[in-house]
């Protein structure tokens, strides 16, 4: 085999690579690179992480023997090279497509996927977990945490690093891939993670001097505490300790992520250790694409089509992401109470704007959602008005504290919940199927679902007076515009009537509206008169709605959440204190998780695009 050959073609499994040498590895890492650009270029995807991973991943599959070794990885969208070597090439024309390859590990992919860890910070328990049963069932291979991409930001990996650090169980090995960054510079002076070796000369030091001080009669059994302390003491003369260090843990030190032999040799070393121990890699994110490397906000962190010379977009529309941000940035220049929150997400959630104005007036807390939800109440309680801006899969990881800490004490804390409803391409994790429900359930809680840009601009202006705690939830979509702001607030609690019927009266909420309204005009040409109301609030919900679902035969609810305890599920137990809720119908998303895809595909899959509808709204008419 020749460096000149493609060699990542003859790449079918982990175990090809074992016989390759360093000439043919650092071929074999620049064919990766040219590929994932290329194939990305065409799907989108998570890029830059993904070519800093390459030489990491390369030695971590001829060290371990996967799948017998597993390998976890935390923040799952650094796996992609993972998947091209362990033989998913072909399938990734339809990375994050609609029934393709997941953008994720996937456990139904592939016997090399574990854990469909999209969710940052929890590789170190599921591997704590993993190893401890293996463990006791006698189980002798090893278990692999990657962590890295700002995960270490997030506190859940620190509670699993303690505990791993009391239990000490084997054949655990947690490697820390460290590139500064999540989406953004990683916050944090957690983030300095120091710079301890586990160098065998240390060991050395302590098995020597251990049977020195064992030879002094006078010292005796006390020999191995002595020999122990004085190794820490020339630790600390040379270098200063780290977090790893002072749990007891082994560590590496720092270790040049794309030195492919630097990193197996250090992997192999810690495998010499019947004891947990850490691997810490310094990688470069977007290592070999210019475009990435200099673009300073996120290094092409997560991307759409893009042209490969420039790494610019194929195509560029206005996002309501950023529409939500510019109504926060008018917001803040005219209110100095207003501070924003994000969780390592500041860009992709559209505070951006408010961040190159007023830097000192938005917090980034990393990838650590429950801190930025109490942090919020501790500045709502002292006289801030805090936005929280969240996606909706990534806020219930906060569940409790917008529980117990902001709703319990009545704050006004306002949630700017971005990814709501189907997300499309990031997959079954990402989709905001959930947060009408949890939130709904809150005592306190004000929810908003707005149907364009001017009501996601105008719920905003009605947050920033509203004297409890208020949740915006708005869809991964397109806007026409961005309205002139500011846009007249929408009064709580107030729906749209859009139009009257005699047949069916249309209940929609968010981003169904639009579709609904579609739905409609086929169902006139059918000969069935529809009702519609755009209910933009789901708590509290619009008083009239009894009023006018009384007048029509048959209520049909509408949302892209699901149904059990959503938008639907409050007008059902509103209409039923009213003895209507045999007239209620209910179209949501079904008690599953959903695919990857675009939201068009997954809207039909699900039944909520406007044929889907019309054909279901009949069929509910007609079976009376």
């Amino acid at each position: 085999m020749t460096t000149t050959d493609s060699l990542l073609e003859r790449v079918k499994g982990p175990a090809d690579l074992r016989d390759l040498d360093h000439d043919q590895l650092t071929h074999l890492a620049a064919e990766i690179r040219s590929f994932m650009v290329d194939a990305i270029s065409r799907t989108g995807g998570h890029l830059s992480p993904n070519l800093g991973v390459v030489e990491l991943t390369l030695a971590l599959h001829r060290v371990f023997d996967s799948p017998t070794d597993r390998i976890i990885w935390d923040v799952g969208h650094q796996a992609y090279v993972h998947k091209l070597i362990t033989g998913r090439q072909d399938e990734f024309g339809t990375l994050r497509q609609y029934k393709g390859m997941t953008g994720y590990p996937s456990r139904v992919e592939s016997e090399h996927d574990f854990v469909e860890n999209s969710h940052a910070s929890t590789s170190l328990s599921y591997a704590l977990g993993m190893a401890l049963a293996k463990q006791r069932l006698g189980d002798d291979s090893y278990t692999v945490a990657v962590i890295g991409d700002g995960a270490l930001t997030g506190g859940m990996a620190y509670e699993a690093l303690n505990h791993i650090a009391v239990l000490q169980p084997p054949k655990l090995i947690i490697v820390v891939n460290d590139n500064g960054r999540s989406y953004a510079p990683t916050v944090g002076g957690i983030a300095a993670l120091a710079h301890l070796r586990f160098d065998p000369r240390y060991e050395w030091t302590k098995k020597t001097i251990g049977k020195i001080l064992r030879s002094i009669p006078a010292i005796g059994e006390g020999a191995d505490e002595l020999a122990h302390r004085l190794k820490e003491s020339v630790k600390q003369l040379i270098e200063p300790g780290t977090v790893f260090d002072a749990l007891g843990l082994k560590y590496s030190g720092v270790i040049d992520g794309h030195d492919i032999h630097a990193i197996e040799e250090h992997l192999v070393h810690a495998k010499s250790f019947d004891e947990p121990s850490v691997v810490h890699i310094i990688t470069e994110k977007g290592r070999g694409y210019e475009p990435a490397l200099n673009n300073e906000e996120d290094k092409l962190h997560g991307v759409g089509a893009f042209d490969v010379e420039s790494g610019r977009p194929a195509k560029s529309e206005l996002k309501l992401t950023s529409v939500a941000g510019q109504a926060v940035l008018k917001a803040a220049r005219d209110r100095e109470d207003l501070i924003a929150i994000s969780a390592a997400m500041v860009s992709p959630t559209g505070l951006g704007f408010m961040a190159q104005e007023f830097p000192d007036r938005v917090i980034d807390t990393g990838i650590a959602e429950q801190h930025a939800v109490t942090l919020a109440a501790g500045l709502a309680m002292t006289g801030m008005r805090p936005v929280v801006a969240i996606y909706s899969s990534f806020l219930q990881r906060a569940f409790d504290q917008i529980v117990t800490d902001v709703a319990l004490h009545d704050l006004p804390v306002v949630f700017m919940i971005d990814r709501a409803g189907i997300t499309g391409p990031d997959g079954s994790s990402h989709h905001g199927a959930f947060d009408l429900s949890y939130l709904r359930m809150i005592p306190n809680m004000t929810v908003g679902a707005p149907a364009d840009a001017e009501e996601l601009c105008g719920m905003l202006e009605t947050a920033w007076d509203t004297t409890g705690p208020i949740a915006i939830r708005f869809p991964k979509g397109a806007a026409a515009s961005v309205p002139a702001l500011p846009v007249a607030p929408l009064e709580v609690g107030v729906a749209e009537l859009i139009q009257e019927g005699e047949d069916v009266l249309l209940l929609a909420v968010g981003s169904t509206v639009v579709p609904t309204v579609k739905a409609a005009g086929m169902l006139a040409q059918q000969g069935i008169s529809c009702g519609i109301v755009n209910a933009r609030w789901v708590k509290p919900l619009d008083p009239r709605l009894v009023e006018w679902a009384a007048q029509y035969p048959h209520v049909v609810t509408l949302e892209d959440n699901v149904t059990t305890g959503g938008f639907g599920a409050a007008v059902l137990e509103e209409l039923s204190r009213n003895g209507l809720a045999g007239r209620v119908s209910m179209l949501g998303l079904p008690d599953r998780f959903l695919p990857s895809g675009s939201a068009a595909d997954v809207a039909v899959e699900v039944g909520l695009d406007p044929d889907s509808i019309a054909k279901r709204v009949a069929e509910t008419v007609q079976g009376a």
